[in-house]
């Protein structure tokens, strides 16, 4: 079956059980299910799309965004769901790239969508009032299922960050993405009791496959809201009775200093996943003390892989926390290899590559970039530095493009940062090279503090942890650092 099947499926197993909370809209399996049909026949009839079109959504995690994305697919049509943070310049590139055949949005997302469109003559469409929308003028006309081999055609075109340059188009198939949502439901235990908060941007490849499909495809509810605040999570967590979170370790280390946080009931909660980067192990268990809970996974992978990947599991961060984990998740296989093209002795670094079934068909129009990521034997490339240690678990050391090198030698940004992080004043640092006239490079570090300290504590501090030439010449004391939406630190910004 097509990802979209399975809404009907749902609603025919769980008719009246909540699919989405959104806000003060709740919405069953049954009228999800009947609110898709009905937007498809529009896109279809008023819009003209068909099999194979791209459209584009320029919407935040409301009801619309979701009874979309399943519309879109159940014509047989690629969705592709946009950074709604992006500029009209560079969402012009991307709807003229995908060669977009209408982009969807709402008032709360629109101008710059509705500028590109007009720069791109693209048609739009803007939507306020999904059910409202869905139901007008509607035939009862069904879009249920496609014949079987839908499962090998395309069904999703997600745009990378575009960190290193222009963002590259990641394409999906219905195949790879139910391998995807499957792994998650199985390694986070899913079910149809489960009720998933999602905050973090569906724009995203982890919130969108792992959340929003990996919870359809058991038939869970989908807790949503159209943005992430520190106040939001601690809200809904308790007046929904959520039982999984997925967030970027920067959500957990802000919330943890919610004045609020020590009185919040979480005793629904049974899984808090994050990933995007691990988190260091001072700042997991200072995570784990405040949320009162030691219930928490990291996950690893790569857009391009699903998102598919490793895990950490909840008993492991005693001793392992800011490791990726042991082992490659469910239909997945995970290995670092050396620049020999061997795999990595222990403690050998390498680059690391994930293989499996949820893996990316190719980046859309761009042959070369396809061949470059894809390994011989059909893995993707991370282009992420890793090693094993003698226990078998991953640490990812660094991108390979963040590396520093400073006289000739290898310093990894993140243990630089494992070691700020260390002190408790440090809220999140952030380390890159910058230019020096003797050495190459030098190391800077970028620093929030959660409490004023003198510069020269700092550098002590590290002197204590690192040796000479991995230590910070250059400090930056910042009041936040520049993240995507989902997270991530923009390195590229810093510089």
């Amino acid at each position: 079956m097509i990802i979209p099947a399975y809404v009907a499926r749902n609603a025919r197993k769980y008719p009246n059980q909540e699919a989405v909370i959104d806000g003060s809209l709740r919405a069953t399996w049954q009228q999800l299910d009947q609110h898709v049909n009905q937007f498809a026949e529009h896109l279809a009839c008023d819009h003209n799309i068909k099999a194979g079109d791209r459209v584009c959504l320029v919407l935040p995690n409301n009801y619309a965004f979701i009874v979309a994305h399943f519309a879109i697919q159940r014509l047989g049509a690629i969705v592709a769901p946009i950074n709604v943070k992006l500029t009209a310049t560079e969402l012009a590139y991307i709807f003229e790239n995908a060669e977009a055949s209408l982009v969807i949005t709402c008032d709360l997302t629109s101008d710059q969508a509705l500028k590109a469109c007009g720069v791109s003559k693209l048609p739009s469409l803007v939507i306020n009032d999904m059910p409202a929308h869905a139901t007008e003028n509607s035939s009862g006309r069904q879009f249920e299922t496609l014949n079987e081999q839908a499962i090998t055609e395309s069904a999703t075109l997600l745009y990378t960050s575009g960190t290193t340059g222009r963002p590259k188009g990641v394409l999906f198939d219905h195949k790879a993405l139910l391998f995807v949502g499957m792994m998650f439901a199985t390694e986070m235990h899913y079910g149809p009791q489960s009720r998933l908060l999602s905050l973090m941007p569906f724009t995203h490849s982890a919130p969108l496959n792992l959340s929003l499909v990996g919870g359809t495809l058991v038939g869970s509810t989908h807790v949503i809201a159209p943005t992430f605040t520190p106040d939001l999570l601690l809200g809904l967590v308790q007046k929904e009775r959520t039982t999984h979170f997925f967030g970027a370790p920067v959500a957990y280390l802000l919330t943890a200093q919610h004045p609020e946080i020590a009185h919040a009931d979480f005793s629904s909660m049974s899984h808090w996943i994050y990933g995007g980067g691990p988190l260091a192990g001072d700042h997991a268990r200072r995570v784990q003390q405040t949320f009162r809970s030691d219930q928490f996974y990291c996950v690893y992978g790569l857009t391009e892989a699903g998102p598919t990947g490793s895990l950490l599991l909840p008993n492991e961060h005693t001793d392992k926390a800011g490791s990726v984990g042991q082992r490659a998740a469910a239909f997945t296989e995970i290995r670092v290899v050396n620049a020999s093209g061997k795999i990595a002795d222990i403690d050998e670094a390498g680059e690391i590559h994930i293989g499996g079934e949820g893996v990316m068909r190719e980046y859309w129009h761009n042959e070369q970039a396809t061949r470059e990521i894809f390994t011989d034997d059909g893995w993707i490339r991370t282009g992420d530095i890793g090693v094993r240690d003698a226990d078998g678990f991953y640490w990812v050391k660094d991108r390979i493009k963040d590396l520093i090198i400073s006289g000739g030698v290898n310093v990894y940004p993140r243990e630089v940062e494992d070691a700020l992080a260390s002190h408790p004043a440090v809220l999140e640092a952030a380390v890159i090279g910058v230019p020096h006239d003797e050495w190459g490079e030098t190391v800077k570090a970028c620093v929030v503090l959660r409490e004023t300290i003198d510069e020269a504590e700092l550098r002590t501090h590290v002197a204590e942890r690192l040796a000479d030439y991995k230590r910070p010449r250059v400090y930056a004391f910042m009041d936040e650092l520049p993240h995507n939406a989902n997270g991530k630190v923009l390195k590229h910004q810093l510089r």
